[in-house]
C-alpha cells in the first residue's frame, strides 16, 4: 500500500511539476497513514451510538451525496464488488433507507437513492461525528479548524484532480471488500470513502 501511494505521489510530482519536495512528501504519507489509523479507531468508537456497521453507513453517504445513482456506479466510487454492494444494499433497503426506482434514461437500470428514513439517519450520523469531533479538538480554535478543513479538502481536491479515482492507487487499495470499506468523516472523503481506508497490503 505504501509503495503505491508513492508512486502516486512521484506521478502526481511529474503529471504537475509540483514544488512539493520528496522528503515533505514522504512526511505527508506518514501524516495521511497516522489519520487513516486515528479514523479508524473514532469510527469504531462511535459505531456503538448505531445500528449500522461501518460498510452500510458508507453506502448512505455516498448515495446522499452523489444520488439518485446506478447501484454500478455506487460500487465503482466505494471501490467494491457488486456482490459485496448487493448484500449491503438488500440489507439497507430492508431496513427503509434506501429505494429503488426506474432509470428514465434506461427502463432496464434502477436508480438509487435515499428515502426520508434514510436521509434523516445520514443527518443524524453526521451531526453525531460532528459533536464527536467538537469534543476531541476542544482545544482548537476556531481559525485551526478551518485551516485544517481546507488543507484536507485541497489534498482531497489535488487526489481526485490527478485521476487516482478511477484505479483507485492511492489511499484505497485494489483488492478491497465490505469489511474494509465505512462510512467517511465529515462530508469531503479521502476515500471516495471511507473514513475507513486500507493501508496494508
Amino acid at each position: 500500500m505504501g509503495v503505491r501511494l508513492l508512486r502516486a505521489t512521484k506521478y502526481m510530482s511529474r503529471e504537475f511539476s509540483m514544488s512539493v519536495g520528496q522528503s515533505t512528501a514522504a512526511e505527508l504519507v506518514h501524516n495521511i497513514f497516522d489519520l487513516q489509523r486515528a479514523l479508524r479507531a473514532v469510527t469504531a468508537a462511535s459505531m456503538k451510538y448505531s445500528e449500522l456497521g461501518p460498510a452500510h453507513t458508507g453506502v448512505l453517504f455516498f448515495i446522499g451525496e452523489g444520488g439518485p445513482l446506478r447501484a454500478s456506479t455506487l460500487a465503482a466510487r466505494l471501490g467494491i464488488g457488486p456482490s459485496a454492494l448487493s448484500r449491503q444494499l438488500a440489507d439497507l433497503e430492508q431496513d427503509g433507507f434506501v429505494l429503488r426506482t426506474p432509470d428514465p434514461l434506461d427502463g432496464r437500470a434502477c436508480l438509487l437513492s435515499l428515502s426520508p428514513q434514510g436521509r434523516e439517519c445520514l443527518a443524524e450520523t453526521y451531526e453525531r461525528r460532528a459533536e464527536t469531533l467538537r469534543e476531541i479538538l476542544s482545544d482548537w480554535t476556531e481559525h485551526q479548524a478551518a485551516a485544517a478543513s481546507l488543507s484536507v479538502q485541497h489534498l482531497t481536491t489535488a487526489l481526485w484532480s490527478a485521476g487516482l479515482h478511477t484505479d483507485h492507487v492511492a489511499l484505497s487499495g485494489t483488492a478491497r471488500t465490505a469489511s474494509d470499506t465505512t462510512g467517511n468523516d465529515g462530508r469531503h472523503h479521502l476515500d471516495p470513502a471511507s473514513t475507513t481506508l486500507k493501508e496494508e497490503h
